[in-house]
């Protein structure tokens, strides 16, 4: 395994938790680590959590005393830390606390409910050392008690109290208290020159101090060689990506040992392996016990999410890959129905799935092959692709069917149809057809004749291929040439023409208009409520229908959706002409604006056509051209949300760069051969994303895509590092350890070799080398796709 030499300093974090793929993992009751150096009162090396906010803090910090003094602050350590080894649920540390002391410190989550330690200090002084070693836990409770020295079986132990937890903190080798301002464990430490000492140690924080001095012995008392193997064994098949930039090669390895933390164990409710978006102290405990209290960042597994964490996990990853498909394939109703967020604790996002499953379940059969997989995954996902194709999701019925809420698009702030937003216009997304679903759908139509083709079944083929064509004909209908793009279309109109504003008032009474429009438009009434009470408006439209009859509608106060103090209400039915909007029911100071809504707004889930395949070349050529203006799309720090920063430019969601959305737009590229824009987008995300590590150390949702500054949750999924997107760039497919798909060359301006299991792949301008672990090596000159297999 690789064995790293990173200064750990302040900004950096590493958060460590149980690791799923070798403990069963407590959803509602996880303590969550953080290790940092040189914050805190007083600044120190410390271990840190909130047992999920059951604590204000609960900090472990060493204290190093000789004759010269003390020193807990590691800015003062003769030889500061650096970091050599991080896992999902371990990490190590090496440093000299005093001259002529080296010390190797190791941090490692046993399970939800502990923490262990050990210390090896070497004497490297031609003299021998005396010094004393403090463990400090330093506890500040919720309600409760502080830490504090006391003996449990004749053994000198930390106990205290916050919340619900009684925290023991337990050292081998017979230590003291301590004598300074901080509740410690004290050791005294004499070593002759090169002799050397280990202590370990652990914590538990359980109900009861009896039943977590028992468990912390116990932590203390297992073969911690053995331990670390395993660990070492289940992170072996981590992609290691050596590139020349070690910023580079850190954020990938980062990336993944935080996409494994973020696997969850199998609970009641959902029988395979799950995740949650976000890892941190403050989180992991559950009030009512089951989790089903959480938040949305703990709250279940959405495919868009899902299909962005297999480019993290993959291909070493395949269990828990194929547990998350396996979990909404088991919970299939009727129709095919599949609900787009099952979660651990039973949660349910009670809307239809994203369709990106059957994609997903290819991108775990190329990382490895599992037709029994497939032939398992191939009737429901068929069943759950018609689904969408019902009348609940295709309102019109012409075989194109709508977004349900914006949260199935994978693009929540969608400035038009979001509703949470001060900024946003609120418009209902299922009156309108999307680029974006088709080209999913689209996308779910090939893998799924991909799929019956390899495991030789026509059952729905023939449906599937009408569907797949019809998909098409209506992502080429709504190609904009004056804008070189997709665009959205009204769902009863079909048609996509700007948005306009018509008319704006304060307080109840009459919106004169009288305008008529050379084509039908829908309206969209926002109205902004500056009272403390609720109000229940009533609105009247009166205007002429499509088909030239009067029409005066009614519009019910229960239609009306209210978020923030804003009020918004999408038109039911079409207009040709509108006389008037009258509102009822409001306050004084209420304002109303009429709009007729437009579709001509263009943002990143435009461009998914690309993603899917579903352009013909001369299209592919003309989006490409559009991505890649500066004026648009193409920024130092990846592609925003909306191109130029769109109507909205002054608003940080249009100069957002999305992670998951930028990986499906390069992947588009690669599919048309684009790999050079690829590479370069590619090189402008990790911009961001390596500069955010170095001035804040840690992963955001969103980078800014002017000045690459990271904003929303820290260390959250959509903000690690796109690995699959890189290895796809790269034109690396890792198979096996003995089998590797290469196609083309390396694009990026450096040689890069990646490694696999002891396999090594050196992608260079124009060959590549394939090393496998038995010393066979193939040097390859073709840029054809090709597979590289170890010689029988």
């Amino acid at each position: 395994m690789r064995t790293w030499t990173i200064a750990f300093k302040d900004p950096l974090e590493i958060i460590i938790a149980g690791d799923a793929r070798l403990v069963p993992t407590d959803y509602a009751n996880d303590h969550i680590w953080e290790i940092k150096a040189g914050e805190g009162d007083p600044p120190a090396l410390a271990v840190r959590t909130t047992y999920g906010l059951r604590a204000r803090s609960m900090r472990l910090f060493p204290r190093f005393i000789d004759a010269d003094g003390d020193v807990t602050d590691p800015a003062c350590f003769p030889t500061p830390p650096t970091l050599e080894a991080f896992y999902p649920n371990y990490l190590r540390l090496h440093f000299s606390p005093l001259w002529g002391i080296d010390a190797t410190a190791e941090v490692w989550v046993p399970d939800s409910q502990a923490v262990a330690g050990r210390f090896l200090f070497t004497n490297r002084d031609e003299k021998a050392r005396r010094f004393t070693f403090e463990w400090i836990a330093q506890l500040s409770p919720t309600q409760g008690q502080r830490m504090a020295p006391t003996g449990i079986q004749n053994v000198h132990v930390l106990t205290g109290k916050t919340g619900d937890l009684s925290p023991v903190v337990f050292i081998t080798g017979g230590p003291q208290g301590g004598s300074g301002l901080f509740p410690a464990l004290r050791m005294d430490i004499q070593l002759r020159p090169e002799e050397n000492r280990r202590l370990t140690w652990s914590q538990v924080a359980r109900p009861s101090t009896e039943t977590s001095f028992n468990h912390a012995r116990a932590v203390c008392a297992r073969s911690w060689e053995a331990e670390v193997t395993r660990i070492e064994m289940a992170n072996n098949g981590l992609v290691e990506v050596f590139c020349g930039d070690p910023e580079w090669d850190f954020a990938f390895a980062l990336s993944q040992s935080i996409a494994h933390r973020l696997m969850m164990s199998p609970t009641a409710r959902l029988e395979n392996a799950s995740y949650v978006l976000a890892r941190s102290p403050d989180q992991g405990y559950s009030l009512r016990g089951d989790g089903g209290d959480y938040g949305t960042l703990w709250s279940g597994q959405t495919p868009f999410e899902s299909y962005y964490l297999l480019g993290l996990i993959l291909p070493e990853g395949r269990a828990h890959a194929k547990g998350i498909l396996r979990n909404y394939l088991k919970l299939q109703e009727a129709e095919g129905i599949i609900d787009w967020k099952p979660g651990l604790a039973g949660q349910r996002g009670r809307l239809l799935a994203t369709p990106m499953l059957a994609a997903a379940a290819w991108r775990i059969y190329q990382s490895g092959g599992d037709l029994d997989f497939l032939k398992a995954c191939y009737t429901p996902l068929t069943a759950f692709f018609k689904s969408w194709f019902t009348p609940a999701h295709d309102r019109d019925r012409d075989g194109i069917p709508e977004w349900d809420h914006p949260l199935q698009s994978g693009f929540e702030d969608h400035p038009l149809f979001s509703n949470w937003h001060d900024w946003s216009y609120g418009a209902d997304i299922s009156t309108a057809e999307s680029p974006s679903l088709c080209a999913m759908l689209f996308s779910e139509a090939q893998a799924l004749l991909k799929i019956a083709k390899l495991i030789d079944v026509s059952d729905g083929c023939a449906e599937i291929q009408t569907r797949l064509e019809a998909l098409k004909d209506r992502l080429e209908q709504c190609w904009d040439s004056n804008l070189a793009s997709y665009v959205y279309w009204d769902r009863d109109s079909h048609r996509s023409d700007p948005a306009e504003l018509l008319g704006v008032r304060t307080g109840s009474g009459r919106i004169e208009l009288h305008t008529a429009f050379p084509s039908p438009v829908r309206l969209l009434i926002n109205i902004r409520s500056h009272g403390e009470t609720t109000i229940r408006p009533q609105i009247v439209v009166q205007g002429t229908s499509t088909s030239g009859l009067h029409r005066v509608e009614q519009i019910p106060n229960d239609q009306v959706r209210w978020s923030n103090g804003r009020g918004f209400v999408t038109g039911a039915r079409l207009y040709q002409e509108v006389e008037a909007v009258e509102t009822h029911g409001l306050g004084v100071q209420d304002e109303v604006s009429v709009y007729r809504i437009g579709f001509r707004n263009l943002d990143h889930t435009t461009l998914l056509p690309l993603w899917a395949g579903a352009a013909d070349p001369e299209r592919a050529r003309q989006l490409v051209e559009m991505i890649t203006n500066p004026n648009l799309y193409w920024r130092p720090y990846g592609i925003p949300a909306l191109p130029g920063g769109g109507s909205i430019s002054a608003a940080l969601p249009g100069e957002s760069v999305h992670l998951p959305w930028n990986a499906l737009i390069g992947e588009g590229l690669l599919r048309y051969g684009y790999q050079r824009e690829s590479a370069q987008l590619l090189m402008a995300v990790m911009a961001a994303i390596t500069r955010s590590l170095k001035e804040t150390g840690a992963f955001y949702k969103h980078y800014h895509a002017g000045h690459g500054a990271g904003s929303g949750e820290r260390n959250i999924l959509n903000g690690l590092t796109p690995l699959g997107w890189f290895l796809d760039t790269l034109g690396v497919r890792l198979i096996s350890n003995e089998r590797v798909g290469l196609r083309g060359f390396n694009p990026f301006p450096w040689p890069i070799t990646v490694k696999y299991k002891g396999m090594s792949i050196l992608r260079q301008a124009e060959r590549t080398s394939v090393t496998f672990a038995d010393g066979q090596s193939i040097t390859v000159e073709d840029p054809a796709a090709c597979i590289v297999s170890l010689a029988e």
